[in-house]
């Protein structure tokens, strides 16, 4: 969907996404940890299904998408885009070329969800590449369909859309990268920052359909084009700002949790056993006295 509402949905999933994956990198390098564990649903919720663990991760990656396929074909309410042909014109024209773009990129990301579903349920050597693979994939496809996006636009929004295209393609080569050398905290981090750039990005295509000066932006002044690769370079910024928020937040938690715990552990320490012998021989001493009795 080429409207507000279109460019609302994916910006605010990959933001949610983003900060939900920052917080995981922020957490595992707070506890130096060598893996990033992923949250599993509780068993409760998966039954006696064939699958016996399972992300939010993978469950969000197929959900949303599918959602956003409903959306592309039947929103607003009343309309229908799910034909790709128009049959009733002799030249058998294609349709809705852009709402087919934008199915096949939820396409993937879904794709990407099921290989997660899959090889969580595999648990085998091979399963984080093959995750990773995906994920690579999906954002070549995200790149490469955007490229083709920018076909008959504005030169407003071709620039604005090949700007979209920089992060998604860094993301994909860091993918790429971690299907060998996976449990890497620089990639961790470099991922994280380049997901909370492409959401913000997203968003900022929002704010340019419905502007909030309430003036439109101009496809040919070259003021408006040059402050559009500004903005982006603010979105940099602004991901790193993010990035370095997040951390700041789960330091805290992290900290406030650590002290809880070690006061909980202070509170219920065992007695020791030296130090009480008179004591429990005392209670020795009871006892038989009491079995005697009996």
């Amino acid at each position: 969907m080429g409207t507000f509402e279109g460019h609302l949905l994916p910006g605010l999933g990959l933001l949610m996404y983003s900060i939900y994956y920052s917080s995981l990198m922020s957490l595992a390098l707070l506890r130096k940890q060598t893996l990033l564990k992923h949250p599993l649903l509780p068993r409760k919720l998966l039954g006696l299904g064939l699958v016996s663990q399972l992300s939010y991760e993978a469950v969000v990656k197929v959900v949303i998408p599918a959602f956003g396929i409903i959306c592309e074909y039947y929103y607003p309410l009343g309309v229908n885009r799910l034909k790709i042909i128009d049959w009733k014109d002799p030249q058998r024209l294609f349709v809705f070329k852009d709402n087919w773009q934008h199915v096949t990129m939820f396409g993937f990301f879904i794709l990407s969800g099921i290989v997660d579903i899959v090889s969580q349920a595999q648990r085998a050597p091979w399963s984080v590449k093959l995750e990773r693979a995906a994920e690579a994939l999906t954002f070549y496809v995200v790149a490469l369909l955007m490229i083709s996006h920018i076909e008959n636009k504005s030169v407003l929004e071709i620039r604005v859309h090949l700007l979209f295209v920089l992060p998604a393609f860094l993301l994909a080569l860091i993918l790429t990268v971690e299907i060998w050398v996976p449990d890497n905290a620089p990639l961790w981090v470099l991922k994280s920052w380049m997901g909370l750039v492409l959401s913000t990005w997203m968003l900022q295509i929002c704010e340019m359909y419905i502007p909030f000066t309430g003036q439109p932006w101009r496809a040919d002044n070259p003021t408006d084009l040059a402050f559009v690769t500004i903005f982006f370079c603010w979105h940099l910024v602004l991901g790193v700002t993010l990035l370095i928020t997040i951390y700041g937040l789960c330091s805290l938690w992290h900290r406030h949790c650590s002290s809880w715990t070690k006061t909980l552990g202070a509170r219920y320490q065992q007695c020791p056993m030296e130090s009480s012998g008179e004591e429990l021989e005392k209670l020795n001493a009871e006892a038989m006295a009491q079995d005697g009795g009996v």
